[in-house]
């Protein structure tokens, strides 16, 4: 939802209103949008055939929902950003011959996405090598970047500040929009395995899931470590500008906002994904300089307080891996995914 805030708003400053098609689940999110359509959908949970039937009716109710609304609507364009709640709109979007883009946030092209890039229009791209993508449909894509929301734009003028020596170190970590249990069981512990001079220079801001919040805000009593434990911060873009070091997932939109802000980070991809998109997403960043990936099996307490012993101990550096991640950020990808938008739509 991130990145289609943050096209919303590029297009809103263009004149041009802008309407939000999405399932239930995400319709609590505060859009920029003009009308919120609530469009059913499904994703294929299982290769059972009563799973599969059930995915189908799921699809075939949402894109006969998607083609009423887009006859009310008649939009310009329809533009999608991956996942099965993509599927119906831009299928309906198809049927009806009106003008489509799809935004591939990863850095491999998902399944939902795969299935509907033949249809559309235009493919963009989150970043410049995206595997996965048909040779076929090459001519199709063009290279945006992942768009990134007005509060981490804001956040991205502020530059990197490497630690002081014998300073305050500020330690951001988090695990997605709804956090991440590993993250509440390895860092209190890798903390814990710091030395006591290194502890004690700590801020911790850690989001952890609702379940987790009392035993991880314990264990920082417990060790002396000046922490901040919350299921959710609505003020993220100013932390991780603040941070010296981020621990993450790395999603499409936390990548993209860590390069934009240009922040050095240790990332643990989501594992078992069936695309190992964060994997790649990881794997970018870390080419880069800008990232130190540790695939979850090995993100251990012991390995993560030597990384961050390590990190610590060289400022110079983190503010290397701070300017390599900025360098691998795009910055204008709202206005560059608006720009192809009105191309695509012939709207001005």
């Amino acid at each position: 939802m991130f990145p289609a805030e943050a096209l919303a708003a590029a297009l809103d400053k263009r004149g041009i209103a802008v309407d939000l098609a999405t399932e239930a689940r995400t319709a609590h999110f505060k859009f920029p949008a003009r009308a919120v359509h609530l469009i059913p959908s499904a994703t294929w949970r299982s290769k059972s055939p009563l799973d599969y039937a059930r995915t189908l009716t799921m699809l075939g109710a949402g894109t006969t929902k998607a083609l009423l609304m887009l006859r009310r609507v008649r939009p310009a364009v329809v533009v999608g950003f991956g996942g099965y709640p993509s599927v119906p709109p831009l299928f309906a979007a198809s049927l009806r011959g009106i003008p489509t883009v799809l935004h591939e946030q990863n850095g491999v092209i998902g399944r939902a996405n795969r299935l509907l890039a033949s249809r559309v229009t235009a493919i963009a791209t989150g970043f410049r090598e995206v595997s996965g993508i048909n040779a076929a449909l090459k001519a199709k894509v063009t290279f945006t970047g992942n768009p990134i929301r007005p509060a981490v734009v804001a956040a991205a003028a502020r530059p990197y500040a490497a630690p002081a020596p014998n300073g305050k170190f500020r330690l951001v970590v988090f695990g997605g929009s709804q956090g991440a249990r590993v993250m509440s069981d390895v860092v209190p512990e890798a903390v814990a395995r710091l030395e006591p001079d290194l502890r004690r220079r700590l801020a911790v801001t850690q989001q952890a899931r609702s379940e987790d919040l009392e035993r991880v805000q314990a264990a920082y009593d417990r060790l002396g470590v000046a922490a901040e434990v919350a299921s959710f911060f609505s003020d993220l873009p100013e932390r991780v500008a603040e941070s010296h070091l981020i621990v993450s997932r790395s999603g499409a939109s936390t990548v993209a906002e860590l390069a934009g802000i240009g922040r050095p980070a240790i990332l643990v991809p989501l594992p078992h994904a069936l695309d190992q998109d964060q994997l790649a997403n990881a794997g970018v960043l870390e080419k880069a300089g800008g990232a130190i990936c540790i695939e979850q099996p090995g993100f251990t307490a012991e390995r993560l307080a030597a990384e961050i012993t390590a990190l610590v101990g060289d400022p110079e550096r983190l503010a290397g891996m701070a300017a390599a991640a900025k360098s691998a950020g795009t910055i204008d990808a709202a206005d560059r995914l608006a720009a192809l938008v009105m191309q695509v739509g012939a709207i001005g």
